[in-house]
């Protein structure tokens, strides 16, 4: 298992993120998936826990690039975000408040799902341990994600003569004529997410929209506010979804300027991948590592497909 003490640090780094940023949402978010990690596998290799908590250790002790590193003028450091509130009683109904906040831009895609994806992790965690709903926690979450009322969908990179661009600035073909999977449910959210963890090939090299990575976090993040109670909340969200997977299908393979894309030899489940001694810590992966684990698990959740759940499973090292 994973010590206990990372939910309620977590929590309290998602509460206080909007001193810093929107995008210091991340750092809460990655400890507290990473402690779920431990509930959703209680039988883990006490190697693969050990490598867990070394990398939310990692993130509380301010190696995240999404902390006080990019937040210019910074008024609060990245280990300031992790203590503790002084102490209030909590109320379970509040939680609703996360949601509220969440419904005001829901409907569009915004930073490639991160509004969804923090607000989502912090409902799980609080509908699951509501000792820790306290109006300090649900104030400061519920402005982190007001933080995205405005923001654009995420950017793509390109290629070197274009660059990064907004995706509220792309044009995408109409219709579905890229050949994007249409969907309007959770099912068939989900077995687009597989399908596309499943197929990924190192000849295809496109970076942007937060990669499979977040398309496969936000479609997780959806089906926990089904699972949480908050349906009313998923049609407007599964469109959200559904842009931004056709932003990040519409990307070009730039596999000739960047070469191919790199992979993991092993599982991020096995003992082998944290001990082998080349685990990556480029391309964010400290802050989305865990919460990529955390999220294919609630994603797959939702259908019972169980050998494509495998295949999918074994190419998630590809992501890692």
């Amino acid at each position: 298992m994973i010590n206990f003490v990372y939910l309620s640090k977590g929590l309290n780094a998602l509460a206080r993120a909007h001193r810093m940023s929107a995008m210091a949402g991340h750092l809460g978010a990655a400890v507290v998936a990473g402690y779920f990690i431990g509930e959703q596998h209680p039988y883990l290799d006490s190697r693969v826990n050990k490598g867990i908590e070394g990398d939310l250790d990692r993130i509380m002790a301010g190696e995240s690039v999404f902390g006080a590193k990019m937040t210019k003028n910074a008024k609060i450091m990245d280990s300031e975000l992790f203590e503790a509130f002084p102490k209030e009683k909590p109320n379970e109904n509040l939680i609703d408040g996360i949601a509220e906040a969440l419904e005001k831009n829901i409907g569009k895609p915004r930073e490639s799902g991160h509004n969804v994806i923090f607000a989502s992790i912090a409902i799980h965690a609080l509908k699951e341990h509501p000792d820790f709903a306290t109006p300090s926690i649900i104030d400061g979450i519920r402005k982190l994600i007001g933080l995205f009322d405005k923001a654009h969908p995420g950017s793509g990179y390109y290629g070197k003569a274009k660059g990064r661009i907004t995706g509220n600035k792309i044009t995408l073909p109409e219709g579905d004529e890229d050949g994007a999977p249409h969907y309007t449910d959770l099912r068939g959210m989900v077995e687009a997410v597989l399908d596309a963890i499943i197929n990924q090939d190192p000849k295809v090299n496109s970076v942007g929209y937060g990669g499979l990575v977040h398309v496969n976090n936000h479609a997780a993040a959806i089906v926990d506010l089904a699972d949480y109670g908050y349906s009313e909340l998923v049609p407007a969200a599964i469109a959200s979804h559904h842009q931004h997977m056709r932003l990040w299908r519409n990307l070009p393979n730039l596999v000739n300027e960047l070469g191919p894309a790199p992979f993991s030899k092993f599982s991020p489940y096995t003992a082998d991948y944290w001990t082998s001694g080349q685990i990556p810590y480029d391309r964010a992966l400290l802050t989305h590592r865990v919460k990529t684990m955390f999220g294919f698990d609630e994603m797959t959740a939702a259908v019972d497909d169980e050998p494509k759940e495998k295949r999918a499973a074994d190419k998630l090292r590809y992501m890692m």
